[in-house]
């Protein structure tokens, strides 16, 4: 497999897309005015603990007040084994936390429509191959490294870590796979002096501080994404190249024969096609090879799936056409979950499948497109009325809410009302106006197309009305105005 990344680098915003054998799969866009949150650790307060929801709101300095539920709060660690009682029952929310309380956390979800973040005190702080857990003495190794004996290598040298250390407990990621123990060593050094000036800030800071940020997105995207799969990074500006080269060249060495400074006239974005593929990703339609289309529908609680198998008619019968629309949009749905960074409940409703292998291998597919994203998913079978219902891990914002606004006519219902029903809601508010208010007529302010059928189409009730009322009705088109507002002016 091919894979390349690509970095679109402006003052005001960076974008990074990984591109895999030509086709996009992922883009991530960090905005200077609006940078992410997820990793920063803050010197927070407690607000007010709510026992009714096992949680508490957190003063950390941002916009809105942050959230820490019961389950998120590091208790001590057992005396005798050295591991958190977290597989314990989780302890009253009042016995962990109080009103007026300072404490250190760490944001593991942005803040979202009108909710403020997600906390944590189990603080994480990444490497290349590590993970340090500074509040824990537990050691885990990445459930994607599949062989044995590399795990269990990588188990070992986790565990001298452990012994021969106090800071902390550790993550082994996915990178580490094959990586020398010289590696490890030289990224858990970095981490232990990175806490140490961590906890030092942290013990000078005020409540509502920030005492660590992660990474601006071009070098969090290296650390995270970076692999031997990776061919090419193509950047398109000259500073954070070199900022890319000298991150290189600390980390993984390795990887700066394949950075690349793009000259080019013509923008990296348009070269590759990422940014026809970035609008098409705003779409609530999805276009299938064979003809069939994807309807795609974010809410704030979930998001729905819809597969269908439009101008597709198959070769032979409704069953075969049905498995093979369906099959196509286990794959379309895995990327498109990916490359939009859709997050939470996701609904999918594949077109009704009656022979059960038919439905294996379809969820097969679905499993085996979903392997590649970074994000943990977790995928129901087919339920009675033929849904599949999956979970992916959400902890920023999806592309569409970070590209777009609701709209303000339909409040983000994606419908308005109708020319026709603004009318009528029109002739209602004559009459109310004019059992109310005397005046000599009536001036109608409303859009175009509204004011265009009241002087067509019902020019009759128009006409009725002003007799029935006693006085003349004007009409006054104002381009400015959305389809459904008008206002009656009392001349």
């Amino acid at each position: 497999m091919s894979q390349e990344i690509l970095m679109n680098c402006t003052p005001q915003e960076t974008r990074v897309a990984v591109v895999e054998n030509g086709v996009l799969q992922e883009v991530s866009v960090e905005r200077t005015r609006r940078r992410g949150l997820v990793g920063n650790i803050y010197k927070g307060r407690i607000q007010r603990v709510l026992p009714g929801m096992q949680a508490a709101f957190v003063e950390v300095g941002l916009e809105r007040t942050a959230f820490l539920h019961a389950s998120d709060v590091a208790v001590a660690p057992d005396s005798e084994t050295g591991e958190t009682r977290l597989r314990r029952p989780v302890p009253d929310i009042q016995q962990l936390l109080h009103d007026g309380q300072e404490i250190i956390v760490q944001v593991i979800k942005d803040p979202m429509g009108t909710k403020g973040a997600r906390l944590t005190t189990h603080l994480t702080i990444p490497s290349r191959n590590l993970v340090l857990l500074p509040r824990s003495r537990n050691l885990g190794v990445s459930g994607r490294i599949e062989d044995a004996a590399e795990r269990e290598r990588l188990r070992q040298i986790g565990q001298r870590f452990l012994d021969e250390g106090d800071t902390g407990g550790y993550i082994i990621r996915t990178a580490a796979e094959q990586a020398p123990e010289s590696a490890l060593e030289a990224d858990r050094r970095f981490l232990c002096k990175l806490w140490e000036n961590v906890a030092a800030r942290a013990r000078e800071a005020r409540a509502g501080q920030c005492i660590h940020e992660d990474l601006p997105l071009v070098l969090r995207s290296l650390r995270d994404i970076m692999s031997s799969e990776v061919e090419r990074i193509r950047i398109d500006s000259r500073e954070n190249f070199q900022k890319v080269q000298a991150f290189c060249e600390q980390f993984f060495p390795e990887m700066n024969a394949r950075l690349e400074a793009y000259p080019g006239e013509r923008p990296l974005f348009d070269f590759y096609g990422v940014e026809e593929e970035i609008q098409r990703a705003l779409s609530r339609k999805v276009e299938l090879k064979s003809g069939g289309y994807l309807m795609i529908d974010q809410t704030e609680a979930m998001t729905t799936i819809d597969v269908n198998t439009g101008a597709y008619v198959g070769r032979r019968n409704l069953e075969e056409t049905i498995f093979k629309t369906n099959l196509e949009a286990a794959q379309a749905i895995a990327r498109q979950v990916r490359l939009r960074n859709l997050g939470g409940i996701i609904i999918l409703d594949f077109i009704d499948m009656q022979d059960e292998e038919h439905k294996r291998q379809v969820l097969r597919a679905l499993e085996k497109s979903l392997e590649k994203d970074h994000a943990k998913t977790q995928i129901s079978g087919v339920s009675a009325l033929g849904l599949v219902e999956m979970t992916r891990k959400r902890t920023r914002e999806s592309l569409e809410h970070i590209l777009c606004a609701p709209c303000p006519s339909c409040d983000g219902r994606g419908f308005m009302k109708t020319p026709e029903t603004v009318c009528y809601e029109i002739f209602r508010e004559l009459m109310r106006e004019a059992r109310q208010f005397e005046a000599e007529q009536m001036l109608v302010i409303a859009s175009r197309p509204v004011v265009d059928l009241m002087v067509e189409d019902e020019s009759m009730s128009v006409a009725e009305l002003e007799e029935f009322i006693g006085r003349p009705i004007t009409f006054q088109a104002e381009p400015l105005y959305a389809q459904d507002q008008f206002d009656v002016v009392l001349m």
